[in-house]
């Protein structure tokens, strides 16, 4: 995955980009879930990360609705870690999604979120004991055993019964980027098919952990339906499960970033892990599906204004955001699109770059801006996934609201951070001092 120079895009084709339901008003400016970005960036300030909140019920309900009908016995699960938004996690719980959470301050959001404690399902390769006891205090119904430690911290901590899948390495290897991998030979993630045979012989005797089934995760950002197949037989062949076994099959499916991107729906990936199954595992066995960036990644966009444009043998149009609310492009070469929220589509090439001390601070390189101009607001759509997961305070930025929109209202779900709080948890300087002497 690399980020290169698309085509230039018509306004139609960028407004196809945002959220479903995005238009153009009436003096050709940027309209999502009937707030004008404008209006939004005024309002909330930038960077700002809007949400059309009935975009990503619908994407909710498409899940629920595509895999009840292929397999009424399953469970779609909403993989928290791409959009750990307390506000986004709730809407997942009100749509009936399980949450799948990986750390405490994940099980911390989904649980003040109003998520059912029984559909909770915890995740990590390198789960502490905090993490568990957590995760065991909290009722979590599921924990995905990664690693033997895991089954020795779970014997000690549990003292009634905890629900466990294995979760196992499929040796697939998909074409993604390979930071998103993990299903591949040698991943970090999960245990090789000879290991979790051993664990699962010794979950088997547990008085405590009851293995329910295993676990699978090919990757991230697959626009191609194949590897998940592939997967689905990999922990076939396991076998020795029992008719009722649970198969967690994760998630990973593509989203649409660019207008070369072509994912598969959400229809076709369902259908390729149900058609696999039926071939592969018992049809009584209860399926769970993990989706996280194709459940939000195009539900959201982000609006920047720019700060300094400046023309040279490149146009640079540098904002007020960068890597410090999306570091997508710097870390995995993800091209996104943008356009300036009053004058969409078509333009110059610019390289959009932001604000932070970094060289590689480059958001977009070659992309058609019309006309951009100091104060203009720049909308750069899919960035519901990731962005705000991974974002930071670098130089000290502070990181942004995340806004709900719906039927033209806006709300603030989480305050933009004040430069209080990047020093909340400064230890006064004082006397007596607060050392310990440590011998």
């Amino acid at each position: 995955m690399t980020a290169t120079a698309q085509p230039a895009a018509t306004a139609a084709d960028l407004v196809g980009l945002f959220p479903p339901g995005s238009r153009l008003d009436e003096d050709g400016g940027l309209v999502v879930a009937g707030c004008r970005a404008n209006d939004l960036a005024d309002r909330f300030g930038t960077p700002a990360v809007i949400v059309d909140e009935g975009a990503l019920r619908e994407r909710a309900r498409s899940y629920v609705r595509a895999l009840a009908e292929h397999w009424p016995n399953s469970q779609t699960v909403f993989a928290s870690k791409s959009f750990p938004c307390t506000a986004v996690v709730r809407v997942m719980a009100e749509e009936g999604l399980g949450i799948d959470v990986a750390g405490g301050g994940e099980l911390v959001a989904a649980l003040a979120a109003g998520a059912d404690p029984a559909l909770l399902v915890v995740h990590g390769n390198a789960k502490t004991d905090e993490d568990l006891d957590m995760a065991v205090r909290a009722g979590a119904g599921t924990v995905v055993v990664d690693n033997f430690d895991d089954i020795d911290r779970l014997e000690h901590l549990v003292e009634g019964e905890q629900r466990v899948l294995l979760r196992v390495i499929p040796g697939v290897d998909a074409d993604t980027h390979e930071a998103m991998a993990t299903g591949h030979a040698g991943s970090k993630f999960g245990l090789s098919v000879p290991d979790a045979v051993r664990a699962a012989a010794r979950l088997r005797v547990s008085d405590r952990l009851r293995l329910e089934g295993l676990h699978v995760h090919v990757g991230s950002q697959l626009l191609d339906t194949e590897p998940f197949a592939r997967a689905v037989e990999a922990v076939g062949a396991i076998g020795e499960l029992g008719e009722h076994a649970v198969y967690d099959l994760g998630g990973g499916l593509g989203v649409r970033y660019t207008y070369e991107d072509r994912p598969p729906t959400i229809e076709e990936y369902i259908r390729t892990l149900t058609d696999a199954a039926r071939k592969h595992l018992p049809a009584t066995a209860r399926l769970l599906v993990e989706p996280g960036r194709s459940l939000v990644a195009g539900a959201a966009a982000t609006l920047y204004r720019a700060v300094t444009v400046k023309r040279g043998p490149r146009t640079l149009v540098a904002v007020d955001g960068g890597m410090g609310d999306n570091l997508e492009p710097m870390l995995y070469g993800q091209r996104f699109e943008a356009t300036v929220a009053t004058r969409v589509g078509g333009g110059e090439s610019c390289d959009l770059v932001g604000r932070h001390c970094e060289s590689g601070d480059t958001l977009i390189r070659d992309i058609p801006l019309r006309e951009p101009r100091v104060g203009d607001v720049i909308a750069v759509p899919v960035t519901g996934a990731y962005c705000y997961s991974l974002s930071n305070n670098y130089n000290g930025a502070r990181r942004p609201p995340v806004v709900f929109c719906h039927e033209g209202e806006a709300r603030e779900v989480v305050r933009r951070e004040t430069y209080d709080d990047l020093l909340r948890r400064d230890v006064p300087a004082g006397w007596p001092p607060r050392s310990v002497r440590l011998r």
